[in-house]
Order: structure tokens, then sequence, then C-alpha cells
């Protein structure tokens, strides 16, 4: 019998936001940049909330941005 193990990532940093005013804040830093990105596309963006989610998440951790 073989096993074999997938490979997981996790993040040990949670996002996490202290108030409703600053998740308000990163709400409206996200739609900006995704009004941005959907100039470069060219197109509506029908999963904007998996945009909005990464965009939010890598702000704050301070990662890459989603384009």
């Amino acid at each position: 019998m073989s096993t074999t193990r997938l490979h997981q990532i996790t993040h040990s940093a949670a996002t996490t936001f202290s108030s409703s005013t600053d998740l308000t804040a990163a709400l409206i830093r996200a739609a900006i940049a995704h009004g941005e990105h959907e100039k470069r596309t060219g197109a509506e963006d029908p999963n904007w909330p998996l945009w909005y989610a990464a965009y939010m998440v890598a702000e704050q951790a301070g990662t890459e941005l989603p384009v």
C-alpha cells in the first residue's frame, strides 16, 4: 500500500480588521483597484468577490497585489 502526501499551503497570519471603519476602508481601496483591473481587461469581472478577497489579503500581508 502506498500513500501520497498532498502539499498544503498554510498561512500563519490571518487577515483581520479591528473595526468596521477599517474594513470599509479596505473594501473601498479594493473597489478602486478592481475598477482599474476591469479597465485593463476591458470586461466586467463576474468573479469580483474572489478578486476583492485576494486583494484585501495581499494588501494586509504586504505581498504582491493581484493585477
